[in-house]
């Protein structure tokens, strides 16, 4: 006979469990791994009996019965941009609320070492979360024939997907900046094989064409805050009155070089970021952008992934999410020509 003595501090196991419902411990452990081999009554007996000892099932053995990992991959191409952060913070808050773990990999925007980090956790891991990936169809094709997969922020036929289209918002931006007086943009592109500088760049060309406006464009360049100061001397050689950058790292970037150079936003030139990041509110003048709702991208993406595990023919859905525009201090009325 076991002791039911806790005092020694030791966690609960399945035997005391077992003991406590008055069930074998294999019973115990099919309550919590399948709970639909044991009948109702004996599973709300072990669940009583579980719930008042403290017991908590061993993840080991959970993924055993399972025949799961219970761990994702996440691949992202760079962790100290802030949009690509908060995403990896909601996926790993969600996945924990699941009890699942998150093994995190960053590309440093390569796309080759997206394909081999891709491939290799595929191996180790019951599915992928791949966020803005950078590679091509076909290699990205070869990955989810491997894994079972979900790609955050680009729509991928035939995979399950979840992206928030910035369109809507940058629509609001173009349309905010001709209210403005604004008639000539600066369109700073993200980096070259990226699904969301190539929706943005086309949102921003759309619109401006709709307004009859001047779009000079900068890019691809890699979306960081070196390239947007790079970037914002050519914009103020082109004439432009205002900036639209893919983006906030890089609007960021055009502030600081603006900065150094004396040119007054939103006086002299308007600045206009996307993503919404903390940064965006922490910069002078406070940065307008497009708002796109980071977290939720993250836990819908873990929803999928978790649909797609628990049923492999379901047919691959996408969610889209909503972007709008965030008006702050950084955009203002277009100067006046002098006469």
């Amino acid at each position: 006979m076991r002791s039911n003595d806790r005092s020694s501090g030791a966690a609960p196991g399945a035997e005391d469990v077992a003991e406590a419902a008055g069930v074998s411990p294999s019973t115990v452990s099919r309550c919590f791994a399948s709970p639909h081999q044991v009948r109702p009554e004996t599973r709300a007996r072990v669940l009583a009996a579980a719930e008042r000892l403290g017991y908590r099932p061993s993840r080991i053995a959970r993924s055993l019965a399972e025949g799961r990992t219970r761990t994702l991959g996440l691949i992202v191409p760079d962790i100290a941009n802030p949009f690509f952060a908060v995403i990896v913070k909601a996926v790993q808050a969600r996945a924990r609320r699941k009890d699942y773990a998150v093994f995190l990999a960053d590309t440093d925007e390569h796309p080759d070492d997206e394909y081999e980090l891709a491939l290799t956790l595929a191996r180790q891991v019951d599915g992928l979360l791949l966020v803005a990936p950078r590679m091509d169809g076909a290699r990205l094709g070869e990955v989810v024939r491997q894994v079972p997969s979900v790609a955050v922020n680009r729509s991928v036929s035939g995979v399950p997907s979840v992206v928030a289209p910035s369109e809507d918002g940058l629509r609001q931006a173009v349309a905010h900046l001709h209210a403005l007086g604004h008639r000539h943009l600066a369109l700073i592109l993200g980096a070259r094989n990226s699904w969301s500088s190539e929706q943005r760049g086309h949102a921003v060309r759309y619109a401006a064409e709709q307004l009859e406006l001047k779009v000079t464009e900068f890019g691809p360049h890699e979306p960081k805050f070196h390239t947007g100061a790079q970037v914002a001397d050519l914009a103020l050689a082109a004439g432009a009155t205002a900036i639209v950058a893919h983006n906030d790292l890089m609007a960021l970037g055009v502030l600081s070089r603006l900065a150094e150079r004396g040119v007054r936003v939103p006086d002299d030139v308007s600045v206009v970021g996307a993503d919404d990041t903390l940064l965006a509110t922490t910069a002078t003048p406070a940065l307008t952008s497009v708002r796109i709702p980071l977290d939720a991208l993250g836990e819908r993406a873990v929803d999928l992934m978790l649909r797609r595990l628990d049923d492999p023919s379901r047919v691959p859905e996408e969610l889209l999410l909503d972007s709008e525009l965030i008006v702050r201090r950084s955009t203002g009325p277009a100067p006046r020509k002098e006469s």
